[in-house]
Parts: structure tokens; C-alpha cells; sequence
């Protein structure tokens, strides 16, 4: 167990030092002049060389990655003329635009994306697990097909029109909910729960719809293998052999896409933010990609892929969990 843990931490940390050097590449050896988008347009040619010299962009590309990385774990200084800017460790830089550090920019979108993350994950979940092991149990019958027709509806509903619609029927023709707005949890729970609910819904539509398909296809698989034959002849009634053996054992394909969606939402709902007009972290990175603010982009990339690694990293010990036939090895 603890060497299987290692191991994943350190494949996880080097998967992380990947990317890192990738969007670091990508972004800042590009083409394109950093300093240049970080002046602005009115700038003239030596005024950019000198915010180049200050950003050091004159040292090569490995002496930049070396101070980038050495920011993200010791902190870093930028100089801006007669002054030295210290941006403590994690530091990922400033906004070329508000020019406040990218950091604080992150954890103040934070809990906006992971409120919309977490209610929505609730959601889809209870929706889609039971709406799988449902049309299972039903096969072929009328319930079974009408879940189905509305797993197909919800896969082929565009999230900004589902949002669109949404919003106009619920908060402006019916107004049974204000307009999303958000609130935090910590001020007012109840206020915190109505403004969300719709991008809850939103995300969740979609989503269920795909869970309860992988849901339904893996439970039918295991209910024909021969240890479910095994346990309903030695008498075990229906709900636990549904329950302990069918659904323990097609629950592990679900693990690993729970794992992918959670780390993929964590790094910003970026439609969803940007329909409800929510200040989360995909409504930041929308703003900051039109204004091309390249450290925002960049800040919110490694951190859309740390939720990533990390989530997989959960995933992996879970395994063990939801089926005994898995060893840490």
C-alpha cells in the first residue's frame, strides 16, 4: 500500500513537472512578446525593452523556466523600475492586466467553480447511478426505453442552450429562483443553494445522461457474469445481489470518469460560469484568453491540471474500495 502510494505520488508529481514545462512553452516561447501584451498597444519599442529586460525575457528560455518554476515553490521577485515587486511563493505571477498576482486571482474564483462543481457532482451522480441500475433492472421494458430517450435528449442539449432556456423559463417567465448570483455558502446557505441550482441542473443534465448509460451497460455486463449466477442460487435475495455484487463491481469504470469529469470541472466550468455570468475560474480564464493575459491563462491551466492528477491520484486508491478483486501492487 504504501509503496503503491509512492509510486502514484511520484508519477503524479512528474506528470505535473510536464506540464508545467509544456504550458510554459507554449505560452511564453511561443510567438508572440509577452512584454509587449504586458505594456499594451501605446507602447513605444524601448519601452518594451525595458519591461522585457525587468520580465527577463532577454535570459533564455531555461533560465525563465528555472525562476518560473523557482516561484511556484520559493517565491519571486519582479522589478519594475526603482522598485522590486516580491510575489511569495506560490507565485505564478502578475496579471498583465490588474497586474495583482495570479495566486489570489486563483483562490479568489476558487470557491465559486467548486461550489458549481461539487453541487453539480451530487447531482449527476444520484441521477445518473440510479437512472443506470434503473433501466437495468428494466431492460427492455417501457422505463428502460424512456430512459434511454431521455439519457439521448440530454446528451445532444447543447450546456449554454440547456442554460439559456433554463434561466429564461425558471427565473423570468415562472420566477420561482432569483437570477444566479453568487453567494457564499458561509453567508447565507439558503441563498447559496437557490442561485446555484440552475447551474446544478445544467451540468448535471448532460452528465447524468452519460452515467447512466456507462451505469446501465456495466451493470448488465456483471449481472451475466457467473459469480451473480453464484450468489442467486445460493439464495441471496435480488437487492443484494444487485446491490453488494453487481453494482460494487460496475461501479469501477465510474470511478475513473468521476476522477476526470471532478478534475475537469474543478478547473473551471467555463460554459456554465460564462451563461450564468458565476466569477469562477472558467469565467476567468474566458476573460483572460480575450485579453490574453497570458500568466491568468497559464495559472489557470496548471491548476485545472493539478485537480486533474490529483482527482486520478483519489481514483486510483478507490479502486480497492469498490472492488475487492483490485490489489495495490
Amino acid at each position: 500500500m504504501l509503496g503503491f502510494l509512492l509510486r502514484r505520488l511520484l508519477g503524479a508529481v512528474v506528470v505535473l513537472f510536464v506540464l508545467s514545462a509544456v504550458v510554459f512553452g507554449l505560452f511564453f516561447l511561443s510567438p508572440g512578446d509577452p512584454a509587449q501584451l504586458a505594456c499594451g498597444k501605446g507602447c513605444r519599442p524601448e519601452q518594451v525593452a525595458v519591461i522585457a529586460q525587468q520580465m527577463g525575457l532577454d535570459r533564455p528560455a531555461y533560465v525563465q523556466y528555472g525562476e518560473f518554476l523557482g516561484g511556484i515553490f520559493v517565491g519571486r521577485d519582479f522589478s519594475s523600475g526603482p522598485t522590486v515587486d516580491h510575489c511569495p511563493a506560490p507565485c505564478l505571477g502578475f496579471s498583465f492586466q490588474t497586474d495583482e498576482p495570479v495566486v489570489s486571482l486563483l483562490l479568489d474564483r476558487l470557491p465559486v467553480t467548486l461550489s458549481i462543481t461539487i453541487g453539480s457532482l451530487v447531482l449527476w451522480l444520484a441521477v445518473g447511478v440510479g437512472g443506470g441500475v434503473l433501466s437495468a433492472l428494466r431492460r427492455g421494458r417501457a422505463l428502460d426505453r424512456a430512459i434511454m430517450g431521455a439519457t439521448l435528449a440530454g446528451m445532444a442539449t447543447p450546456v449554454f442552450l440547456l442554460g439559456l432556456l433554463l434561466m429564461m423559463l425558471v427565473c423570468a417567465y415562472l420566477q420561482w429562483l432569483p437570477f444566479p448570483t453568487y453567494v457564499p455558502f458561509t453567508t447565507d446557505p439558503a441563498l447559496w443553494f437557490s442561485n446555484l441550482l440552475l447551474p446544478w441542473v445544467t451540468i448535471a443534465v448532460s452528465q447524468a445522461a452519460v452515467y447512466t448509460r456507462i451505469t446501465r451497460t456495466a451493470i448488465l455486463e456483471t449481472l451475466a457474469e457467473d459469480h451473480i449466477r453464484t450468489a442467486r442460487a445460493c439464495g441471496l435475495s435480488e437487492a443484494r445481489v444487485i446491490g453488494r455484487h453487481g453494482l460494487r463491481s460496475a461501479l469501477t469504470p465510474l470511478v475513473t470518469l468521476v476522477a476526470l469529469d471532478l478534475g475537469g470541472l474543478l478547473g473551471g466550468a467555463v460554459i456554465t460560469e460564462k451563461v450564468y455570468g458565476l466569477p469562477g475560474l472558467g469565467h476567468l480564464l474566458i476573460s483572460s484568453v480575450a485579453e490574453i493575459d497570458l500568466p491568468v491563462v497559464v495559472g489557470v491551466t496548471l491548476l485545472a491540471g493539478f485537480f486533474i492528477v490529483v482527482a486520478n491520484l483519489v481514483a486510483d486508491l478507490l479502486y480497492a474500495l469498490v472492488d475487492r478483486r483490485v490489489t495495490f501492487t
